[in-house]
Order: C-alpha cells, then sequence, then structure tokens
C-alpha cells in the first residue's frame, strides 16, 4: 500500500516486529473511525465484523455499554459469534486493556487472525481518563506490532473535541471510511505522543497525610494509607488493593530510584488519592501495560496498580518520577 493509496477491507498493510511474543505471522492493523452518529456507527462496526466472521476470525467488541447494545441490535443473530465486553469496565482504567484485555483474547488464539473493535475515547469521560486513553492507543502500535490482528477505534466526531481527534489521527496508521481503508497522514511515532502526553500533574488537593518512606518503614506507610482509606467508608477488599498498589508502587521507587521517597494522601470528591514521588526515570512507556516473563523477578509493580487501582497517572523525567493512585469510594 502506497503513503496515497487506499485499500478494502480484508487486505494487508504494513507491519513491525512483535512485542511480547504474540506473533501471528501478518501485520497488526490500527484503524480509526470517526464517525458523525449513531446510525453511522453501528452500521459500520457491524460491517466491519460480518467482514471478519465471514473469515471465520474471532472477534472482540469492547465499547461502551449504550453503545454495546447499538452493536448488538445492528448485528442481530450474528451477535452470538461475538465476544462482548463493557469499556466502561474493563477499560474503565485504560492501562489494563494491552495486558488485561487485548493480549489475552490474542494469546489464546496464536494461530488465527483476530478482529476488535475498542472505543477507549467517548464524550464525557474525564479529562485524566481521555490522556490515558490516548497513551493507550499510541502504546497499542508498540504492543501489538506484527500480531495478526484488525483493530478498529471508534471516535465520535460530533461530540469529541477537536484536540481529542487530532490525537485519534496521531495514533492510528490507518483510518477507515465506510469500507474504505487509507493511510492516516496524521499519524505519528507513538514515543512521540506518549511523550508529548508526559506532563507535570496537576496540584494536589488539601494533603490529609504525607510520609517520607524507605525500606525500613513500608509496614508504617501501608498502614497509613488504610486508615485514611478506612476514614473515608472504602471497603476492606478496596483498601487491600489499595495497600497492595502503594507497597508496589513504593517499592519500586526504593529499588530503581536508589533510596526512598515521599507519599501524600488526600482526598477528592469520590475518591482516594496516593501520590508516591521519588528519584528515577520510567524509561519504558509500556511499563505497567507489559506482562513480563513468568520467571523475571521485576517488572509487575505498576501492573500491579494498573490492575487494582482505578486510575493510576504518571509523570517521569530525569529526577523524579511522580505516581497518583486513584481508588473510588
Amino acid at each position: 500500500m502506497t503513503r496515497g493509496g487506499s485499500v478494502h477491507d480484508g487486505d494487508a498493510s504494513p507491519g513491525a516486529g512483535p512485542d511480547g511474543g504474540l506473533d501471528g505471522g501478518e501485520p497488526f492493523r490500527h484503524e480509526a473511525l470517526l464517525y458523525p452518529d449513531a446510525a453511522t456507527y453501528a452500521s459500520v462496526i457491524a460491517r466491519f465484523v460480518r467482514a471478519g466472521l465471514a473469515r471465520d476470525e474471532p472477534t472482540l467488541v469492547v465499547v461502551p455499554g449504550s453503545n454495546l447494545a447499538r452493536v448488538r441490535a445492528a448485528l442481530g443473530g450474528d451477535a452470538a459469534a461475538v465476544r462482548f465486553e463493557d469499556m466502561t469496565e474493563v477499560g474503565a482504567n485504560s492501562n489494563r486493556l494491552i495486558p488485561w484485555v487485548v493480549r489475552p483474547f490474542l494469546a489464546q488464539r496464536l494461530d488465527r487472525t483476530v478482529r476488535i473493535v475498542s472505543e477507549p475515547v467517548w464524550p464525557r469521560r474525564a479529562p485524566e481518563e481521555i490522556t490515558l486513553a490516548i497513551q493507550h492507543e499510541a502504546l497499542t502500535n508498540r504492543a501489538f506490532a506484527g500480531c495478526a490482528a484488525t483493530l478498529l477505534c471508534p471516535y465520535d466526531s460530533t461530540r469529541l473535541s477537536a484536540s481529542v481527534l487530532a490525537f485519534a489521527a496521531r495514533t492510528h496508521p490507518l483510518v477507515r471510511d465506510g469500507d474504505e481503508v487509507r493511510p492516516c497522514a496524521g499519524f505519528v511515532d507513538p514515543d512521540v505522543v506518549v511523550a508529548s502526553l508526559n506532563n507535570p500533574l496537576p496540584p494536589p488537593g488539601r494533603i490529609a497525610a504525607q510520609l517520607a518512606f524507605g525500606r525500613h518503614n513500608l509496614t508504617e506507610l501501608r498502614n497509613v494509607v488504610a486508615r485514611y482509606a478506612s476514614r473515608a467508608g472504602m471497603e476492606q477488599d478496596r483498601i487491600g488493593d489499595l495497600r497492595l498498589a502503594v507497597n508496589e508502587v513504593a517499592t519500586n521507587t526504593i529499588v530503581h530510584g536508589r533510596s526512598g521517597g515521599t507519599v501524600r494522601v488526600w482526598y477528592e470528591e469520590d475518591r482516594l488519592i496516593c501520590e508516591i514521588q521519588g528519584p528515577g526515570e520510567i524509561d519504558d512507556p509500556l511499563a505497567g501495560r507489559r506482562v513480563p516473563p513468568e520467571r523475571s523477578p521485576r517488572g509487575r509493580g505498576l501492573l500491579v496498580a494498573n490492575n487494582v487501582c482505578d486510575l493510576v497517572e504518571t509523570y517521569t523525567s530525569a529526577d523524579a518520577t511522580t505516581t497518583r493512585l486513584h481508588m473510588r469510594y
């Protein structure tokens, strides 16, 4: 395919080498769909899904709840052959999508090309969640390069902001218009997108607790966090998850930064936020989204935090890394 040409559904596109051993022998296709209305959304996605089913391609649809019903209705009886997931649940923290949703679906079907509809950005999603979703879209190109999969990502072109739509163009090598697919002139290297979104986090709210930590007081750190979570009325299993996440990220700071750091805790309208700050720079954009080899002793701290927390924000620089763990109560 030339840079100025177009292809129809099912044609191959260029691909790079695989990440994480999920090499299906065919290139990975990552397409954006900018849809103007609900009717276009349903009809294009239904045709996309049916084209895959006609080729016996396992198909996964991960979109927000209201759109799940819309896609099911458009597919009619064909919906029975499709796996559906609610993006507001499995992708509430979009950092979970690569390791816990897309990768397992691909890993179970290494001998077949698969087809996925994924909608991590939708109107009224919180700004900080959209930032992480855009990072996810960019990193998808790295995580699954070389995998035998076609991934279609819908964007509401009438209700999403111009800046969000610009990022849709920057993170997708291909754009779909009906059944026609063409190269996206706005696409840029994923690392460029991730770097542009690696910005200092907004100032914290009113600090409820602050604690310097090191190897000597990780138990105290976990207990302080649990105490403030309990005061907020957080359920015990959620408190346990937060203790685990804080311990993992703090341990990362000690191990990789070779010193301790500082934890700050504060409340917002519907959540408790724990911020862990310490020396050391994260140089792997897929950190927290990459599943390490089973025998690897490292690489699971941020992964665990992403799995149990409602949101994980990170800002990293040559001097320090700041990680914010959000837990709703």
